[in-house]
């Protein structure tokens, strides 16, 4: 048994549900988060403990880990997972529907992190573990905007670590490829989908590509059996990648091959010329 006690974010389906499961089997004390908690009855001794959190919300954010902290007196790792996705041409993107999505994925991340350092500081240990993605690492066409709130997320969380080191905590970036999820199902379109878009044919055939490789994706358990061993890592890296083995070469190709033979590559992988 580890008496570690663990934050997740946004652990009511995907990468978030799969790896507050498999820490929990693992013998960790988890607390999994979510805006709807009654998704999952953790009133079973079987499962982890579900703490309503709405990640956009401060006083949410505020609530749930003061509750954590009440009941244990500390939390040792946390994971940033919570997020959504939206397609589309960068044209066709409504700026609200932008601002939306860096409200959840990036702020909401940032809120978390603002909440737990203060205590992480005061017990001289902890580990923040932030899921960003493959799609932080490269501008991925089509997927832009969420590209981009991961890519926010890995500038941050590279300062982040440097300005934590000497307090104990370790920052640590997840950048996974495409995984079997509901995420496919979950995301939300641009107008580019509309015929009466420029780039509909573009983002149909691109969107047909990514959906594929999502449902075909790896599994889940692999992202959650990767933050098992970080957790237990005395010096974790900075970044680990996790998915299909193309997906991780092609990411580590950006800076060794020139920036015009990486996007040759991406377009014509997703049939752009």
């Amino acid at each position: 048994m580890d008496d570690k006690i663990i934050l997740i974010t946004g652990a009511s389906s995907g990468l978030g549900e799969a790896c507050a499961k498999f820490l929990f089997k693992k013998g960790y004390k988890v607390y999994g988060t979510s805006r709807n908690v009654s998704k999952i009855d953790s009133s079973k001794k079987d499962t982890f403990v579900m703490v309503q959190m709405d990640v956009n919300d401060e006083k949410s954010v505020k609530k749930a880990v003061a509750s954590i902290i009440e009941k244990e007196g500390r939390i040792d790792v946390v994971v940033n997972n919570a997020g959504w996705g939206v397609s589309g041409s960068i044209e066709d993107i409504e700026v609200t529907d932008a601002k939306n999505l860096f409200e959840t994925n990036f702020f909401g991340t940032l809120r978390v992190i603002k909440e737990v350092l203060p205590l992480m500081r005061k017990q001289k240990k902890g580990k923040i573990i932030n899921i960003s993605s493959i799609g932080g690492v490269l501008g991925l066409p089509f997927q832009g905007l969420y590209s981009a709130t991961k890519f926010a997320i890995e500038g941050m969380t590279e300062a982040l670590r440097m300005e934590v080191k000497s307090f104990g905590i370790d920052v640590v970036l997840v950048e996974p490829g495409d995984f079997k999820t509901g995420f496919t199902a979950s995301r939300k379109k641009a107008r580019s989908s509309d015929s009466s878009s420029v780039y509909y044919s573009a983002s149909n055939t691109a969107h047909k590509i990514f959906e594929n490789d999502e449902q075909n994706g790896s599994d889940p358990i692999l992202v959650a059996k990767l933050v098992d061993k970080i957790i237990h890592s005395s010096n974790p890296k900075l970044r680990y990648r996790v998915g299909s083995f193309s997906q991780k070469f092609i990411a580590s190709m950006k800076g060794v091959m020139s920036d015009r033979v990486v996007q040759w590559i991406l377009m014509k992988y997703y049939k752009l010329h």
